[in-house]
């Protein structure tokens, strides 16, 4: 009997992956992907190469293929998703400007942005539910048009990660809301991208460029001839609009249904609620506005989240970011005084927040280095999962732990406890790519057909004391760092 397969992409901040599911079991039927080449450039700077991602892209689809093998024929459409922000944009032929994509990782519109917060933050929090920060499109466009003059004229297509993929396989220019909203450039109220947003990053022209926005879940274009024998599918393949990859996990896990609170432990501290929405605005770290024009996506985000981890593999010479947490979990909650500021990308509280160890001795260990990492990481997924609540957004006592963080068990453990709750781990699980197929579902009439595997994480009763007095002890030092950090970011100024 023939069983529709549905395939999703995502493209995030470190690799990109394909994943193929089998409509109604929802199960994985074949998966494949890898690292993407990020690099690392001076003041922060962090770029990809356009050629290393249609290798990613067609390394990832191609291995898919090959484990389907005749089933592939069985792909009856196919979506994408990818980290939101960053700067994709393509000159008159379709090339990546510059010869690349910019992450949005990318730290060197910081001052710009710090700039324009104080002349207009409030103003487009009211507008666009965001404050200015370093990774947004608009900032990181004027911060390389500044450097190099020569690029603003041969702009003609603003697009994000996920859009770039489907240009690839379609030659179709387009782009949905809830990306151009997670960027800070689409009008809450209305849904159109913003005027305000673009003249104030000094880019009025910039908005000309701007991608049309369709529905997710909508058919915009198929796998083309010259696709198809790229990236190794069949001709003709449906690709359906997705969305940034944190609605894309909210949708697969039922979250963006139910209500619950979502931390993805992923390069990013991702914390997000689907629910009404609401004036006044709630003062959280953003508000998108996504397909549903009566609900909005609220966010409370930091720059970096298991970046912290992949930082302290590298400096610490471990393995990989596993080998971090697992030598960490040998050392007891706390790292016997030894604190981390997880802040390795920057952060957007304090001001001008950036990482370091403090309490630091003689007798702490590699192993005490890695705990204070993990816990680090731990406690502000949980400032975050903090304010969302205390803004009476998500519903008491659930939250889901997804991304490669959550892979862990120990770590969804260790944010129960810090919470003082139970969470629910989808760590095992490619949600973004879940979530992306659900939207080629969507787009051929199938609906929910592609469900998520999903366990409670308890917390461990016998440290609820610990936990707590843990997190009550790390929200006061990072309050009490907030002059050092204004301090330290003026003298880099």
């Amino acid at each position: 009997m023939r069983t529709d397969i549905y395939l999703g992409i995502d493209m995030g901040s470190t690799g990109l992956k394909a994943v193929a599911f089998e409509a109604g079991s929802g199960a994985t039927l074949a998966a494949a992907g890898g690292a993407l080449p990020y690099r690392q450039l001076p003041q922060g700077g962090c770029e990809l190469a356009a050629d290393a991602i249609e290798t990613g892209l067609a390394h990832a689809l191609r291995g898919v293929a090959a484990q389907l093998g005749d089933r592939v024929r069985e792909v009856r459409a196919l979506s994408c998703t990818g980290h939101g922000a960053g700067l994709y944009l393509l000159d008159a032929s379709g090339q990546l400007l510059g010869g690349g994509a910019v992450a949005s990782t990318d730290q060197r519109a910081a001052g710009l942005a710090r700039a324009l917060g104080l002349r207009l933050g409030d103003a487009l929090y009211d507008e666009v539910g965001c404050r200015p920060w370093s990774g947004q499109s608009s900032l990181i466009a004027a911060e390389r048009f500044q450097a190099d003059p020569a690029l603003r004229g041969r702009a003609r297509h603003l697009l994000f990660a996920k859009d770039y993929l489907a240009f690839l396989l379609t030659g179709q220019i387009a782009t949905d809301a809830s990306d151009a909203s997670t960027a800070g450039l689409l009008t809450l109220k209305t849904g159109v991208w913003s005027a305000m947003a673009f003249e104030a990053a000094g880019l009025a022209d910039l908005a000309a460029q701007a991608a049309p926005i369709v529905a997710a879940g909508s058919v915009i274009g198929r796998v083309s001839a010259g696709a198809a024998a790229t990236f190794g599918l069949p001709a003709g393949v449906p690709v359906a609009m997705g969305a940034i990859d944190l609605l894309a996990s909210l949708r697969a896990v039922g979250a963006e249904r139910h209500g619950n609170a979502v931390a993805v432990l992923g390069t990013w501290c991702v914390n997000a609620v689907v629910a009404p929405a609401r004036e006044p605005k709630p003062e959280v770290g953003a508000i998108v506005r996504f397909g549903d024009p009566d609900r909005r996506l609220y966010l409370e985000n930091s720059p970096s989240s298991m970046a912290n981890v992949a930082w302290a593999a590298r400096a610490l010479q471990f393995p990989d970011a596993t080998a971090v947490v697992e030598c960490a979990m040998s050392v007891p909650l706390g790292a016997e005084g030894l604190r981390f500021l997880p802040f390795i990308n920057g952060g957007n509280w304090p001001a001008g927040a950036s990482a370091g160890f403090v309490g630091l001795q003689g007798h702490h260990t590699r192993a005490h280095l890695a705990r204070a990492v993990v816990d680090g990481v731990a406690a502000w997924h949980t400032w975050h999962l903090k304010r969302l609540a205390a803004q009476g957004l998500g519903v008491a006592g659930r939250v889901a732990a997804l991304g490669g963080g959550a892979r862990d068990r120990r770590m969804a453990q260790l944010l129960a406890g810090l919470l003082g709750h139970a969470v629910e781990r989808c760590g095992d699980d490619e949600t973004g790519a879940r979530g992306a197929a659900g939207y080629a579902a969507l787009s051929q009439g199938a609906g929910d057909c592609l469900p998520a595997p999903r366990e409670q994480v308890e917390a461990d009763p016998r440290q609820h004391a610990a936990h707590a007095d843990f997190y009550t002890e790390f929200h006061a030092l990072v309050d009490s760092m907030a002059p050092a950090f204004a301090q330290i970011a003026g003298a880099a100024r």
